[in-house]
């Protein structure tokens, strides 16, 4: 038995040496861990593209049609001729409809120089009349037209005084006119 307890207390030795040694001797430490390698920061959700506003319609354009329009009239009258409304249908009733809104059509009447003033004044307010009540007819807005007459107060033409009648007064003809302006806006 002495044996077994020399054993026992060899083992008992051993076991203890162990623990000793253990405890007094460090083992190295473990190389750290690599640190984690970054994530790469996701995108947050990309968030739903804000709804895009339809641009805001181009405003129509302001404009103006502006006709000198002669040979309307015949000397000393104020009615319009064949010819003189054919002219006013081409450069002024189918170009109304460039038009979206009409504000105002001005129409002034001239006369040439021979005669009185007060009578050329009554005679071009006859010929803008007369203008105006051919637009209206053809479908410009009555109400937005206005008529001035001028008499022969802006000549467009300057003739030399003549014996020759009827060439002076064929010469002045220019002067014997409506001008016809149109305000609004375009169609865009």
């Amino acid at each position: 038995m002495r044996i077994q307890n020399n054993a026992r207390s060899f083992l008992s030795a051993a076991a203890l040496a162990v623990l000793v040694g253990c405890a007094t001797t460090e083992e190295p430490k473990p190389a750290p861990a690599p640190a984690p390698a970054p994530t790469p920061a996701t995108p947050a959700p990309a968030a739903a593209p804000a709804p895009v506003a339809k641009p805001a319609p181009v405003p129509p354009k302001p404009m103006a049609l502006r006709v000198n329009s002669v040979e309307l009239f015949e000397f000393d009258k104020s009615r319009l001729t064949r010819d003189a409304t054919d002219k006013l249908d081409r450069e002024v009733v189918v170009r109304l409809g460039e038009f979206q809104v009409i504000r105002l059509i001005n129409v002034n009447g001239h006369a040439d120089r021979l005669g009185s003033a007060q009578y050329n004044q009554k005679l071009s307010e006859r010929r803008a009349e007369a203008v105006r009540a051919y637009l209206a007819k053809q479908g410009a807005p009555a109400d937005r037209i206005e008529t001035y007459g001028f008499g022969k107060t802006l000549q467009v033409k300057s003739c030399p005084d003549q014996k020759n009648r009827k060439a002076l007064i064929e010469c002045l003809q220019p002067n014997r006119r409506v001008e016809v302006e149109v305000l609004g806006t375009g169609r865009p």
